[in-house]
């Protein structure tokens, strides 16, 4: 078939907009397409996959430096701008340091909130025989302390004192994985007003998600069934010499963020551990911040040990009269709001910061690729930095949710985020190995083998999922999948919301209820629901590689009613929201301003 080349083509910019600018407006162009009426349905689709074929809406944007060249600058205008960039980049270092100091909020309020709850759980050992109930309870404790360090290092402890054996806290810890990804996805949020910059923010966060319930879904049945972790973990522990360190368990960036912290409110983490141990019902609030054990002689003469409080914790709710509850909900309004002004500072003075040149310069080195064959590499030294900054702060919430931020604004690119995030997961592991490093082993150090064969399990939990999911390319999945969902959430933006409330508290929830009815109801609901979610994978494969081997009907969706295979219909419910009708009415400008550039190129 012959080419015309004198047919215009589906769709073209203005000379003026540079490529990088044309992939950033790749979500509203192809709003545009959706919003126009076409007389041939078939000319749509073919104008759809022309623009996706020709633009990425994933290319990292650029932004122009539209401010006069330093060259041309007077001596005072040199002067300013230099100030004017030191004051920037102290600005951002402070919002980044309250930010810090707010996700540090945002766990101790979730921790007074739903800790003695999540120490309760854990107790319950008829629930944790479930393996199932393991993961779900694993998730939720995690989301109700905001922190996957705090739930692994209580189930060590637990493993410790005998509470628990190794091979049903196996799956907490799994749990405890996807759990700790729920920080960084509601910080994604944060951008949710720049469609292009919350598509890559929200796939940048939702990356972490999609490794971490794709790891659980493949290997949880393999431990079940094989028990390979708790096996291979035993082998290493027991090859091992053992020494304890009770002060292994140190936090770089909490030195760094305490002394401000410490001041509004301090959480005792350890008390969870003594709710879930000895069952004791005591505030969470800390009270004594420094003590000192004291010996003295008893009414019979035996010498016992007391520990006695030095110095009383001086922070806002030392002395009053508030619940953990009430003290819990405050701290929750107050991190949010910072959260929220936080973010907001620290996009702006990026993208005031990283303009021209200088984004040019940062981007080629975060995202650089090794020349020719190495090239494959170059992930893997990812990963290795990603553990390493892990490892310095101890926490993979806090280097997850930082680098969110970087990958909306588009410094960062999707597919470098993922190996980070492999990388953060790794460096994670090394809080519940310093816990188990620092158990008290009085009792014999089975209980040090024990508690540090459940952190090894942990850290290759991480292995095998990054061995899975990321040296073959084809087996990516979670790139896929978090595009998917950036797509998504690009074009319905309340879908973060609902995606933050089904994957975090209802679904896990709903799972959580129905293992307690027994594994045999829990296999006779999810085998069916397992069956059809295959079949539309596979059909929806099918759909786009070799149509014509499926009927006629299964060649598309359009058999089923609106509301079955679009969001669109709950996108009309959810326009009542004032908050979506913003969100809408500034959709609704980019939509109208494509539109007209559409009928003028086609």
């Amino acid at each position: 078939m012959s080419e015309n080349k004198e047919s215009p083509p589906p769709y073209s910019e203005k000379p003026e907009l540079t490529m990088a600018e044309k992939n950033g407006k790749i979500g509203e162009q192809m709003k545009g397409i959706d919003n126009k009426a076409f007389d041939n349905k078939d000319e749509k689709i073919d104008i759809e996959i022309a623009v996706e074929e020709k633009f990425d809406p994933w290319a990292l944007p650029e932004l122009k430096d539209t401010g006069t060249p330093w060259d041309e600058l007077s001596t005072n205008g040199k002067i300013w701008r230099v100030l004017w960039t030191i004051i920037r980049v102290l600005m951002f270092l402070t919002a980044l340091y309250v930010f810090f100091c707010s996700l540090d909020f945002l766990s101790s309020a979730f921790k007074l909130l739903g800790g003695k709850a999540a120490g309760e759980v854990f107790r319950n050992n008829e629930l944790l025989s479930n393996p199932i109930c393991g993961v779900m309870i694993g998730v939720l404790s995690t989301v109700l302390v905001q922190s996957s360090s705090t739930s692994t290092s209580i189930v060590v402890s637990m493993v410790a004192a005998d509470i628990m054996d190794v091979q049903r806290a196996i799956p907490i810890v799994m749990g405890a994985n996807i759990g700790t990804s729920v920080t960084n996805t509601l910080v994604s949020i944060g951008q949710i007003t720049d469609v292009s910059d919350f598509r890559r923010a929200f796939a940048g966060a939702t990356v972490h998600d999609m490794f971490n319930w794709l790891a659980v879904i493949v290997l949880l049945p393999l431990e079940v069934l094989t028990g390979y972790l708790f096996k291979l973990s035993s082998v290493i522990v027991d090859s091992m010499h053992l020494q304890t360190y009770e002060d292994a368990n140190k936090d770089l960036l909490k030195a760094i963020t305490k002394p401000f912290t410490k001041m509004i409110v301090e959480v005792d983490s350890k008390k969870i551990n003594k709710i879930v141990t000895h069952g004791e019902t005591v505030t969470l609030l800390k009270t004594c911040c420094k003590s000192k054990t004291v010996t003295k002689l008893n009414a019979t003469g035996a010498t016992i040990s007391e520990k006695i409080c030095t110095q009383n914790c001086s922070h806002l709710f030392m002395n009053t009269d508030l619940s953990d509850a009430a003290a819990g909900s405050i701290m929750l309004v107050v991190s949010l709001v910072l959260l929220c002004l936080c973010l907001f500072s620290i996009v702006k003075i990026l993208n005031s910061l990283l303009r021209g040149n200088i984004r040019k310069v940062i981007k080629k080195f975060v995202n650089y690729e090794f020349p020719g064959k190495a090239a494959y590499f170059t992930g893997y030294i990812a990963i290795l930095i990603g553990t390493g900054l892990t490892i310095l702060v101890q926490s993979s919430s806090i280097f997850t949710s930082t680098m969110t931020p970087l990958v909306g604004v588009g410094v960062v690119s999707l597919d470098r985020m993922y190996p980070l995030t492999l990388g953060s997961n790794i460096g994670t592991t090394t809080t519940g190995i310093l816990a188990a490093l620092a158990t008290d082993t009085s009792g014999g150090y089975i209980h040090l083998q024990n508690s540090l064969q459940v952190a090894m399990c942990h850290l290759f939990f991480n292995l095998s999922g990054i061995l899975l999911f990321y040296p073959i390319t084809f087996m990516r999945f979670p790139i896929r999948l978090a595009k998917f969902l950036g797509n998504t959430t690009a074009k319905y933006r309340w879908f973060a919301i609902i995606y933050l409330i089904l994957m975090f508290f209802l679904f896990p929830l709903l799972i959580f209820a129905i293992s307690l009815a027994g594994i045999e109801v829990l296999a006779g609901i999810g085998v069916p629901i397992l069956c059809i979610l295959l079949f539309i994978i596979v059909v929806k494969v099918i759909q786009s590689k070799k149509p014509q081997w499926l009927p006629k009907k299964l060649q598309n969706w359009k058999f089923l009613p609106l509301f079955l295979r679009s969001l669109e219909p709950y996108d009309r419910i959810f326009a009542v929201c004032a908050c979506c009708k913003v969100c809408k009415k500034e959709d609704d400008v980019i939509n109208a301003e494509s539109e007209k550039q559409m009928n003028t190129k086609l």
